[in-house]
């Protein structure tokens, strides 16, 4: 069986603590096939956030096994986690996550910087272009429209090429227009890249684009019986 990009054994999370402490990952197991796209499901407080934070090393399980792209990360330390995760992982987040200082041709090239990339602003330069957005490279966050910012995320997860993409309700916070337009993207990109891709998602059009779809609930993963893609 070839080697899976994500997978998940058996893995428990809690967080909180004392009488607040709450059993969020319950013996989730997953396992996602290299270049595969996968819509997860769920109602909200089920965990899906969380298990995506496990996944891109930002949580770290109680037990169970995290092996991303051949990699148990669960045994690595803090530094070779962020150096890691800088190579091998882009993540897109609903709220944008872009640093408010920094232009967006700063915050695309960002993760080259910190892999030390002596390209890093020419190869953030062409993925700003590659969003359509070569005019706004030198605008900061608070002066782009939320789809723009989205965009500018999206280059950001992408520039250097990661192997799995992580997207946390990527267009929660856009209208519907401009949230097609970001998914229409989303997917031509990730399929440019061939990147393993992890979607959550309460968009029925979003898991329609994907090649299966999972349910979280009760903190555990089930498979649907639903094939988005035809």
């Amino acid at each position: 069986m070839p080697e899976a990009a994500i997978d998940l054994a058996n893995v428990h999370l809690s967080l909180g603590s004392g009488a607040g402490r709450v059993h969020i990952l319950r013996g989730t197991n997953m396992r996602l096939a290299p270049g595969e796209a996968v819509g997860l499901i769920g109602p909200s407080g089920s965990g899906k956030s969380t298990l995506l934070s496990v996944i891109a090393g930002l949580e770290r399980p109680d037990s169970g096994s995290v092996r991303i792209a051949g990699q148990d990360i669960t045994d690595l330390d803090e530094d070779r986690l962020a150096l890691f995760r800088g190579r091998h992982i882009g993540i897109v987040f609903q709220s944008f996550h872009l640093i408010a200082n920094m232009t967006a041709l700063e915050n695309v090239a960002v993760p080259l910087e910190f892999a030390g990339s002596r390209d890093a602003f020419a190869r953030a330069e062409a993925m700003l272009a590659r969003v359509g957005l070569s005019d706004r490279q030198a605008h900061y966050p608070v002066e782009l429209s939320g789809g723009e910012q989205q965009r500018v995320a999206l280059a950001r997860a992408l520039v250097s090429e990661p192997a799995i993409l992580l997207a946390d309700e990527p267009t929660g916070n856009l209208d519907g227009d401009t949230g097609r337009l970001i998914t229409e993207l989303m997917f031509d990109l990730r399929r440019e890249h061939d990147a393993t891709f992890l979607l959550v998602t309460h968009d029925a059009s979003l898991t329609r684009q994907c090649d299966r779809v999972m349910e979280m609930a009760d903190g555990r993963v089930r498979p649907l019986k639903i094939h988005a893609r035809v």
